[in-house]
């Protein structure tokens, strides 16, 4: 009985240091593959979240060179003629491209999950539109992905307007926020797709039809209904 004993406890100490290095092994294995597969959400969620926006879900970024010249049409002593410095100049308005996009946003596209909470709760794709708020950040982490390999640089022809996400996509988005409201991780979508409209709008003038008229009345009536401000009140004078 003794020799069985102390049989059995060497087997439990061998079998002990394979479970011990074994374990080792597999998590060193697992750190290894970790930047390659889609588990790199993982470490990516927590600065995710600490930098996501607080603000309100209603209130959309506003670019500040676009501002600083709204400002300057309604400040009566502000020189129009005063030289703007070089930083005030934007390359581009919206975006076209990952390169476009803000870090955040790019971190957001590695932290996603792939979970679908988003598109199953997106108004549009429920009613089958071609919108999938998951697709657009899978496309964006594609894209992404697919630069950072050309290590030279080149332009390769793509971007991620057009080549990944269509204007379709883009105009489907009803901007409910609902897409950021789901996302455990606090993962924007929106302001992605809202930079890609405003490259549309500002850069290619693309616009839907439906929107043209409503655009046209802001600029020239103030407002989206057409006729004259002066007569927004006659409504009153109705029986």
């Amino acid at each position: 009985m003794l020799g069985q004993s102390v049989g059995n406890v060497e087997t439990l100490h061998v079998l002990g240091k394979i479970g011990w290095w074994g374990h080792l092994i597999m998590v060193l294995v697992f750190l290894n593959y970790l930047p390659y597969s889609k588990h790199l959400h993982i470490l990516f969620a927590f600065p995710n979240t600490y930098f996501s926006n607080l603000a309100p879900k209603g209130k959309f970024t506003n670019m500040k060179s676009v501002e600083q010249e709204v400002k300057l049409m309604l400040d009566p002593n502000a020189d129009p003629y005063a030289a703007t410095s070089g930083s005030d100049v934007p390359q581009r308005f919206g975006a076209k491209d990952v390169q476009d996009l803000t870090r955040n946003q790019l971190l957001s596209a590695y932290s996603c999950t792939e979970c679908g909470r988003c598109t199953s709760v997106c108004p549009a794709n429920t009613t089958g539109k071609l919108l999938s708020p998951r697709k657009i950040m899978m496309d964006t982490r594609d894209r992404l992905s697919e630069v950072g390999e050309n290590k030279l640089n080149l332009e390769d022809g793509k971007s991620l307007l057009g080549d990944y996400i269509t204007p379709e996509e883009l105009w489907a988005c009803t901007s409910c926020n609902a897409c950021v409201q789901e996302c455990p991780v606090n993962i924007d979508p929106l302001s992605i797709i809202v930079d890609l409209r405003r490259f549309l709008v500002m850069e290619e003038s693309k616009i839907p039809t439906e929107l043209t008229g409503m655009l046209t009345n802001i600029e020239n009536n103030g407002a989206p209904w057409q006729f004259s401000p002066t007569d927004r009140m006659k409504w009153t004078e109705e029986n």
